[in-house]
């Protein structure tokens, strides 16, 4: 599927010609053509927002405006409260909290709205605890969501593909937490979750690695058939347990195959609507790049050397060279591999290199979309052919949740 050409360099110069670099961009035209490529493979189902992907809140309320996307999946509880305290409603925490003042801050809003409070993750009986433990005589049931695994468990469990995060695997385990759950008054089952990460989160189709290629897309066939089946089979049991409204899977690298799954809900996206690097490696699908950042070329070490000034933003990780940002405008540019995206230089090579000249500027692109916003304060908005926007990233709000 395809979105149409980027934009070219001179494009970018022309909308920038006023603006100092570093900066960092969001292009309005190629978020909203990812946003509505995201829902035609949701099939119908709501795609749920996830924060952590975007982290600014303009960005977020223009999103969660358009017809489709319903909710967040946040990534702290502090930044959870905190939107919740800016009017974001139907808030799913993705990853469980051990923090105790946030949890009391929590308790006092599911007082106030026990069934508008935002929901917080949880994958053992330890969690249960910790909330229960800042909870009064007289506190509302607070919701809380199971976190499934959903990797792979090959080779009769030996070989295990897929992010180490929650414990809970199988029915039976998925039921005793259930369980565990309804016996505790002052807490409530809303919502089961189940990432797919081998599926959402690794490209199928590797630059240079055709075999390895094909050993992705057959881990990833099989590890849908398997986990498509063990989530209906935990949904269903938990259904005896509790009602159990919410039912949330998938990312932007899985939405057909997720959405699709007759017990799944909704489903999850974010990195989609930037687009960056790690997602043009995927047979499946193809995305527009919608985010980026611009560099001032501030060295000429040899006539074919163009050195830009930081760019050391790397994405989380393996620390693999996946991770680094990706030269992009003007075409023909690449990283030096002996040196990489440095904290305050960054050499480029490549044909392109011999043209620039000092003062000129390069647009990268992030590996991954979360950690882009971490070293900006601001996103220039680009719509058409000019800047229609200036909007505060969580950093440029004064925020920094992890």
């Amino acid at each position: 599927m395809s979105l149409g050409p980027a934009r070219r360099y001179e494009e970018y110069e022309a909308i920038f010609a006023e603006v100092e670099a570093p900066f960092a961009f969001v292009d309005l035209d190629a978020m909203g053509a990812n946003a509505a490529a995201m829902l035609s493979r949701a099939g119908g189902k709501p795609v749920r927002v996830a924060s952590k992907s975007l982290r600014c809140r303009s960005l977020l309320e223009r999103i969660l405006a358009g017809e489709g996307f319903e909710g967040l999946m946040t990534f702290t509880l502090p930044e959870t409260l905190w939107l919740a305290e800016r009017g974001f409603e139907n808030l799913l925490l993705a990853y469980p909290t051990a923090d105790t003042e946030a949890l009391g801050e929590l308790a006092l809003r599911s007082v106030a709205n026990p069934a508008g409070a935002p929901i917080v993750m949880v994958d053992c009986v330890a969690h249960l605890d910790a909330i229960e433990s800042v909870l009064g005589a007289g506190a509302a049931p607070v919701r809380v969501c199971i976190d499934v695994d959903a990797s792979w468990w090959a080779l009769g469990g030996r070989l295990k593909i897929g992010p180490k995060r929650s414990p809970v695997h199988t029915v039976a385990q998925a039921v005793a937490l259930a369980r565990e759950v309804d016996s505790r008054p002052k807490l409530e089952l809303a919502a089961v979750m189940a990432y797919e990460g081998q599926i959402a989160g690794v490209g199928d189709r590797p630059p240079g690695h055709r075999l390895r290629g094909r050993a992705i897309r057959l881990m990833q066939r099989r590890s849908a058939a398997e986990l498509a089946e063990r989530r209906a089979a935990i949904v269903a049991a938990i259904r005896e347990v509790a009602e159990l409204p919410i039912v949330n899977g998938g990312g932007t690298g899985s939405l057909e195959l997720t959405a699709a799954e007759e017990a799944v809900t909704e489903v999850t996206a974010g990195s989609g609507f930037y687009a960056p690097a790690l997602f043009d490696h995927y047979s499946r699908f193809s995305l527009a790049p919608a985010a980026g950042f611009a560099l001032p070329i501030v060295r000429k070490p040899a006539t074919s050397i163009a050195t830009a000034l930081g760019g050391g933003y790397l994405a989380s990780g393996s620390g693999d060279p996946a991770r680094l940002p990706v030269p992009w405008l003007p075409t023909g540019l690449r990283l030096d591999p002996e040196e990489g995206a440095g904290e305050v230089q960054t050499p480029l090579l490549g044909p392109s290199a011999a043209g620039l000249s000092i003062g000129d500027r390069v647009y990268l692109r992030h590996a991954k979309a979360g950690e882009l916003c971490e070293r900006f304060d601001a996103l220039h908005l680009v719509e058409g052919d000019e800047i229609v926007d200036l909007v505060p990233t969580y950093r440029g709000e004064g925020r920094a949740f992890l």
